[in-house]
């Protein structure tokens, strides 16, 4: 399989950035070896560290030769009248008295004042599952489909076929491996997601598990609610960051950005793994050193961390066989997709002690049913479990960034105005991005 763009791509005999290594309103692209199609992170606007903007100098000046926006102007974005229909999560009473809560159904992105003046119709619902759900009894109407990753409304093939309306699809988050993006395509639907709303939230949420999987510290936890203190219990299996050997899956964004964050620690050696190489600068400021092989990569790691997209090409990823090739004892945090990761080959791995420990907030299915043996999976001492609800790209802060770009995106829509080419997915029939690929 040819390879994607990542990092850079050539263009008559210049390396000029990739479209999506542009600071602002991008996503980074990332590759995967031995011929596997490419990884990639979420994204974020906001401002990058000194080392990341290393990277970028020459962005700068060659900034006016990169295409930045994407027109997806049609006669019924400038029409009035339009229905848009919402799939979001439930906040109840948290979600009254936190109206920074806007991902929920009760305060709606904070555009339904807004749209209701432009004059279009606004349907929120959390019911998504099944042929008589509100979500699909409402599509076949529906101009504009909004979803966030936390509470997906699955647009399949079958659905989009009972959309006939149906122009615009917006994640308002980063992510839209929930949509069918290939059905999207040849109906020419857009999709469009906030690139840029979550690569902070996520890399902080990555260190967190990172620190309670190698301390030990939901046991811990636990057992302190319990009344009980025994140190001995959890202390056999707390360890200290440093001196541990420490990789990456994905070295976009959000991968990068952890990696940043690790180099205080003082690990004996931080990995990456992916399609093409990082700019030397940019392995040089935090130190990490790139291997090619998967399984390599894999053996030669303490923990790892999974940064990387839903596609076909990584869905089960981490298998029964690849976890045979990591070290016994290795820790894993995903917070990229559940189903990067197997389902079963995972919970029969920390139980046996192949690995030591497992979390993250992304299931392969959401919300994950209360039978998910990620749920209750635990080593052979009774921890390692660090899994919660899909939250960590959905902080109060995550919360208005990706509120503030969908309300753009429509704006655009409405306006028939280019859109920000680092946040369309697919457009005019084609794919826009080679994050997911032109797959058949």
């Amino acid at each position: 399989m040819p390879a994607l763009r990542s990092w850079h791509v050539k263009r008559k005999n210049r390396i000029l950035p990739s479209r999506r290594d542009i600071p602002v309103g991008s996503r980074s692209e990332t590759g995967q070896a031995n011929h596997h199609p490419q990884l990639e992170t979420h994204s974020t606007h906001s401002a990058l560290h000194f080392s990341y903007l290393m990277m970028f100098n020459a962005t700068r000046m060659l900034r006016t030769t990169v295409p930045r926006t994407l027109s997806t102007t049609s006669v019924l974005s400038q029409q009035r009248g339009l229905k848009v229909l919402a799939i979001l999560y439930d906040g109840g009473k948290a979600a009254q008295e936190e109206p920074r809560l806007l991902g929920t159904t009760e305060n709606k992105l904070g555009i339904e004042k807004w749209l209701k003046e432009r004059g279009h119709e606004l349907v929120v619902t959390s019911d998504k599952e099944g042929p008589n759900s509100k979500f699909q009894k409402e599509l076949p109407t529906a101009d504009i489909l909004i979803t966030t990753p936390f509470h997906p409304g699955y647009l399949t093939r079958e659905l989009i076929g009972k959309a006939p309306n149906l122009k615009l699809a917006v994640t308002a988050g980063v992510g839209s491996d929930h949509v069918d993006l290939n059905a999207a395509a040849e109906r020419k639907i857009s999709v469009i997601e906030v690139s840029g709303s979550n690569v902070v939230s996520v890399a902080e949420h990555v260190m967190m598990n990172i620190l309670l999987l190698v301390r030990n510290f939901v046991p811990a936890h636990e057992m302190i609610e319990r009344g009980d203190w025994k140190v001995s219990d959890i202390a056999r299996n707390a360890f200290d960051l440093e001196g541990k050997v420490i990789g990456t899956i994905g070295a976009g964004r959000i991968g990068y950005r952890v990696l940043e964050r690790l180099k205080p620690f003082n690990c004996k050696e931080l990995l990456y793994y992916d399609y093409n190489s990082l700019p030397a600068e940019a392995e040089k400021a935090v130190g990490v050193r790139r291997v090619h092989d998967l399984k390599e990569f894999v053996s030669q790691c303490d923990l790892v961390t999974v940064n990387a997209p839903l596609h076909e090409g990584t869905k089960g990823l981490i298998n029964k066989d690849l976890l045979k090739h990591f070290k016994k004892g290795a820790w894993i945090v995903n917070t990229a997709r559940g189903a990067i990761a197997d389902r079963e080959a995972i919970a029969e791995a920390l139980k046996s002690g192949q690995i030591n420990g497992y979390a993250g907030d992304v299931w392969d299915v959401q919300p994950a049913p209360s039978n998910h043996p990620w749920r209750t999976m635990k080593n052979p001492l009774g921890g390692g479990n660090g899994m919660v609800p899909h939250y960590s790209g959905t902080t109060l802060d995550a919360q208005t960034r990706y509120a503030e770009g969908t309300k753009k995106i429509l704006e655009n829509f409405f306006d028939g105005k280019p859109q920000d080419k680092g946040n369309v997915i697919v457009d005019g029939g084609k794919y826009v991005t080679p994050n997911y690929g032109q797959r058949k």
